[in-house]
């Protein structure tokens, strides 16, 4: 009888250790809990922390950062920084050519052209003639594009030659006018004379839609402007409004239009000194007063062969007056331009 008496009593004892191992379990944890607040920061000072993390300062700072970046708006000329990046450029990819810009000789020329298109203008419009474009589908499918349809001489670009020296100083033009009048994509432009848009080109492309006013008077100068360059450009979401006229008739403007630049590019050397007089008449009440400016280069005669003193009272009886004298260099070629300024004092 004495055997299952004590072989209960181990069991009996297990039954009464482990509530009461449990309950020794609880009361540590329940003191651990009441202990840790006394023992850790404040609840301030965590929030404080929390709130002020690194990661999300930084984040801040690089956004702010770069948005402001690409908010700017590019420069208009071309610094010494940039010709210093763009000759080094030149010389690690061996591209140097001759002190005076050319290559050694015509030979060597030809040999750098080796494996380019060599075909000259006239020979790639005698193609396009005979092949009534650069592919001809014929028949039925001779409709099958959405081309503008476009003159074989404007197509090999015969309008860049029209000028006596190069395209490129359109580009001069343009920045030394848009600097000179503190130009902003929101002023409002007029050019007499664009030609084919030599300059007026890099006009459209700084200004806002709608903001370049152009009259000319020749149409083949026209067609190269509406029909090559400002498709080819990627402009025509610009819409400039380039009227053909002549004789200093900028009634189809409008009457309410105000310009903070007018400019004439080479253009009064082949107007009588009458019509020009005509057209600063009709101008001068559209350039906005004080901030506004007109330019002239080359010359102005119109102005010299009536002496100083009347040429002054002619200008003043327009609301007109003299600025100055400028010359600016070209970046690519010897050439340099001359600029006359004029104004619209205080009204």
């Amino acid at each position: 009888m004495a055997l299952p008496s004590s072989a209960s009593s181990p069991a009996r004892l297990r039954l009464l250790t482990v509530p009461a191992a449990l309950l020794l379990l609880s009361s540590a944890a329940l003191l651990v809990f009441l202990i840790l607040p006394s023992l850790s920061p404040s609840s301030s000072t965590s929030s404080h922390l929390c709130a002020c993390t690194p990661p999300a300062t930084t984040h801040t700072t690089t956004t702010v950062t770069t948005t402001t970046t690409t908010a700017s708006h590019p420069p208009v000329t071309t610094s010494p920084a940039d010709v210093s990046w763009l000759k080094a450029q030149l010389a690690a990819n061996s591209l140097q050519l001759a002190a005076d810009g050319a290559a050694a000789s015509h030979d060597a020329w030809h040999r750098l052209r080796k494996g380019i298109n060599p075909r000259t203008r006239e020979q790639q419009l005698f193609d396009i003639n005979r092949y009534h474009g650069i592919s001809h589908y014929p028949d039925e499918e001779a409709s099958n594009h959405t081309a503008l349809p476009c003159p074989g001489e404007l197509l090999v670009e015969e309008h860049h030659s029209n000028y006596g020296e190069p395209w490129a100083g359109g580009r001069d033009v343009f920045e030394f006018l848009a600097n000179a009048s503190a130009l902003t994509p929101t002023d409002q432009v007029l050019e007499i004379g664009c030609g084919t848009l030599r300059v007026g080109l890099h006009f459209i492309r700084f200004l806002e839609p709608g903001k370049f006013h152009c009259l000319e008077r020749d149409e083949l100068s026209l067609m190269a402007a509406l029909r090559y360059e400002l498709p080819a450009q990627g402009l025509l979401y610009k819409r400039p409004m380039i009227v053909r006229g002549e004789d200093m008739d900028f009634s189809r403007f409008g009457d309410t239009v105000m310009y903070d630049l007018i400019y004439a590019s080479a253009v009064f050397l082949h107007i009588p000194d009458k019509l020009v007089w005509t057209g600063l008449e009709r101008l001068a009440g559209k350039l906005r007063p004080q901030r506004g400016r007109i330019f002239v280069s080359h010359n102005i005669k119109f102005c010299s062969r009536l002496g100083g003193d009347e040429c002054t009272r002619r200008l003043a009886e327009l609301g007109l007056e003299y600025v100055g004298k400028h010359t600016h260099d070209s970046l690519l070629f010897n050439h340099y331009e001359i600029w006359f300024e004029f104004r619209r004092p205080k009204v």
